[in-house]
């Protein structure tokens, strides 16, 4: 049975979901040959280790003592009491992170899994890249930080693995990485990236205002608890910067056209939640009703959408074709088409579920098991006849 010692930071919602799929994979992965380790479990203000990383973990119950404590809302400290670990605090946690990686990096090696939603992991992530620990990402921001920070962090490509920092669980990243490597150039990337907006400019498409679509998003559960978190694009962005890089881009956010679908004013610095949701909103149905009546005079209809190419790397509405793949999205899911010489005249199209702890999880899962190639084999026991 080949054992991959592996660290997760970040207890939201995908690393809970993550740890409850680890757990009940087990049988399915003995027969695959691999059993996960969960060494420690960290979020921004404790961290939870094995007695010994390098022959404990932390066992099932205990895992799923992790999710039922997060899930309520309670610190990781309270799980001091709860089964054989070690418990450290703030501003203990990512030195004591590091340490570990150090430890197991340069003898059985560690995966490190960031599933939180922070900046600050980057500073980890780099420095375990030199102990030869691998690297799985659902968090998007190690990956649009500066260009020398990204540089280091993917200086050891077959390390890192990231495929759900774009479109939860869809193949996006793999596929994009295949089409590279086969020498086949990638001119035009352009995709709907956000479940969320998605959504909205279906919705809309049918008639209903912005206003009330939007509403109704947030109800529905769509949006994060403040709709201008989604309104504004900046998660797009990201996702597109990550797409970007991939294709060689040497660039950054600030260097990004980001069209946000509500004007500073309105900001959450600016505007109350309550406020926003109850005068703001409507105000920007006329607007978004004008551009939908153009796009439809012109045979199109309006997505919010990442485009890539040569010269741009945008998000923003735009006008695609009804009968394309990008036309016809309805609902939630994510698409992307990739454009290349290979796929000039049809697009590569990759769709479906592109948000959800659970799909998210999946596909940090999938990328989990991706790297147990760089694991050593264990030892084989030969005995004479």
């Amino acid at each position: 049975m080949k054992n991959i010692p592996l660290l997760l930071m970040g207890c939201g919602g995908v690393g809970r979901q993550l740890l409850q799929h680890i757990v009940s994979c087990r049988s399915l992965h003995a027969k695959q040959g691999v059993h996960l380790r969960v060494v420690g479990v960290c979020d921004s203000k404790s961290l939870v280790v094995a007695p010994d990383v390098f022959t404990a973990e932390l066992d099932d119950s205990f895992l799923l003592e992790v999710c039922r404590v997060k899930s309520n809302g309670s610190p990781l400290l309270t799980l001091g009491n709860f089964g054989a670990c070690q418990v450290f605090t703030s501003p203990e946690v990512l030195p004591k992170v590091t340490d570990i990686g150090g430890l197991l990096g340069k003898s059985t090696g560690l995966a490190f899994v960031d599933c939180s939603a922070s900046a600050e992991t980057i500073g980890v992530l780099n420095r375990v890249v030199d102990f030869g620990c691998c690297v799985v990402l659902a968090n998007k921001k190690p990956l649009t930080v500066s260009m020398d920070d990204y540089d280091k962090l993917v200086s050891q490509p077959r390390r890192l693995r990231h495929e759900s920092t774009v479109g939860a669980g869809l193949p996006a990243i793999a596929s994009l990485n295949r089409i590279i490597s086969s020498g086949d150039p990638v001119y035009c990337i352009i995709g709907s990236l956000s479940g969320t907006l998605g959504y909205v400019m279906s919705e809309v498409e049918d008639g209903k205002p912005f206003s009330q679509v939007v509403s109704a998003a947030k109800s529905l559960g769509y949006t994060e608890p403040d709709p201008r978190d989604d309104l504004g694009g900046m998660d797009v962005a990201r996702k597109a910067l990550i797409l970007a890089r991939l294709l060689g881009r040497h660039i950054n956010l600030d260097d990004m056209k980001i069209e946000s679908l509500y004007p500073e004013e309105m900001g959450p610095d600016v505007m109350p939640l309550e406020d926003f949701l109850a005068n703001g909103l409507p105000l920007l149905d006329k607007n978004i009703e004008d551009r939908i009546k153009q796009a439809s005079a012109n045979g199109n209809v309006l997505r919010y959408v990442c485009l890539i190419d040569d010269t741009r790397c945008e998000v923003g509405i735009q006008e695609v074709p009804k009968d394309s793949a990008l036309g016809r999205l309805r609902g939630s899911d994510n698409v992307l088409e990739i454009y290349s010489r290979c796929y000039e005249k049809q697009p590569l199209v990759i769709q479906g579920a592109g948000a959800g702890n659970d799909t998210t999880a999946a596909g940090v899962l999938a990328d989990i098991l991706d790297i147990q190639d760089l694991f050593p084999q264990p030892s084989v026991v030969h005995r004479g006849h």
